[in-house]
């Protein structure tokens, strides 16, 4: 399977920036002394919650990469996990985000050969897409955290990929011939654009 590796040092480089304003949010909440039982923008979910599954996430991977399925004990050893480290203090929190982001970059770099697949919690995926998918994850859930940082501060070429990415998923979920986004998405600015396909915002 050939690698595009354009689009591969593109998604490291993209992912490895994103995890560094994801941290510096962090160590933002940390100096602040934000409680991590605060909730998050997901329903159900507290700040706690997003930051152990970006945490469990980054482990996920090297799970991949290594030719393991992507978490242990399958969906309901994700939840657990996530659950066991939600209630952590914040300073453990982050420590754990930094620990799981420096050990992923580590794999990546010594990644030697990305043409094979690797089995995510519902599919196969090719190795040469998963620092795509784990910017795709970084760059929502730091949205999602509602610590300051929104999709009007994503990088504008994230925002270019991932929506024509999201456009077509819309599209292929339509009926024949009505494929075509409302006027009034089409009208809004990129990133509103993409908070409305990704369930994150209206129009």
């Amino acid at each position: 399977m050939d690698v595009d590796q354009r689009a591969l040092d593109r998604d490291v480089a993209g992912a490895a920036a994103a995890h560094q304003r994801l941290l510096a949010t962090l160590d933002d909440a940390l100096e602040r002394g934000v409680d991590p039982s605060r909730p998050s923008l997901l329903p159900g979910w507290t700040m706690g919650h997003v930051v152990t599954h970006l945490a469990r996430n980054a482990d996920s991977h090297v799970r991949m990469l290594d030719g393991l399925p992507q978490y242990e004990g399958g969906p309901e050893g994700r939840e657990a996990a996530i659950e066991a480290g939600a209630g952590r203090p914040v300073a453990e929190l982050v420590a754990d985000a930094r620990r799981s982001i420096w050990a992923l970059e580590s794999r990546w770099a010594v990644h030697a050969e990305w043409s094979g697949t690797a089995e995510r919690l519902h599919d196969r995926v090719r190795q040469a897409d998963l620092p795509g998918w784990r910017r795709y994850e970084v760059e929502l859930h730091h949205v999602d955290l509602d610590l300051g940082y929104g999709f009007a501060d994503l990088p504008a070429e994230f925002v270019r990929l991932e929506l024509r990415r999201a456009e077509m998923t819309w599209a292929a979920r339509r009926p024949m011939g009505m494929t075509a986004l409302p006027p009034e998405a089409l009208a809004a600015p990129p990133h509103v654009r993409l908070a409305w396909l990704t369930g994150r915002g209206d129009l």
